[in-house]
């Protein structure tokens, strides 16, 4: 089952995140604080799928009001190839229309080679005709990748 995604999913979605080998968790953004402040400004467009009783995916996605983008979007393990990352997507998607926005993009590592094949399959174009520029503006926000 497929729904909105709130703060107190944050331990269970967290969990998840450190399950998935390669996985990059924000030492800040990804904090039960920048998850919280994440959700309040974006509070109907993120999602959790829930099956056997746990959290088994989950999507960050939110909008600037113009352009949206979708984050760690993962699904156990145990419970991938069963159609819940498309659920998701298409949970996402729908809120964002609701929202009116009419584009969303997002970043996949070119390691990730199971979510990249994902995407493929899902339809998205991967873009080459763009580069994608990053300023941290904290260097205390570093990215850790799950072993």
């Amino acid at each position: 089952m497929v729904r909105a995604m709130t703060i107190e999913d944050y331990d269970e979605v967290y969990k998840l995140w450190m399950s998935i080998y390669g996985f990059g968790i924000r030492s800040i953004d990804d904090s039960r604080e920048g998850i919280e402040m994440f959700l309040k400004r974006n509070p109907a467009t993120s999602a959790v799928d829930i099956e056997d009783d746990k959290i088994v995916g989950a999507i960050l996605c939110g909008h600037d009001g113009r352009r949206a983008c979708m984050y760690h979007v993962c699904v156990s393990e145990d419970y991938r190839r069963h159609g819940i990352g498309k659920k998701m997507v298409d949970f996402c998607e729908e809120a964002l229309k609701k929202e009116k926005i009419n584009k969303v993009c997002l970043n996949a590592f070119v390691t990730n080679e199971v979510g990249n094949a994902f995407w493929r399959k899902m339809g998205w174009t991967l873009r080459d005709d763009m580069n994608y520029y990053d300023n941290p503006l904290n260097e205390k926000n570093i990215t850790i990748f799950n072993k």
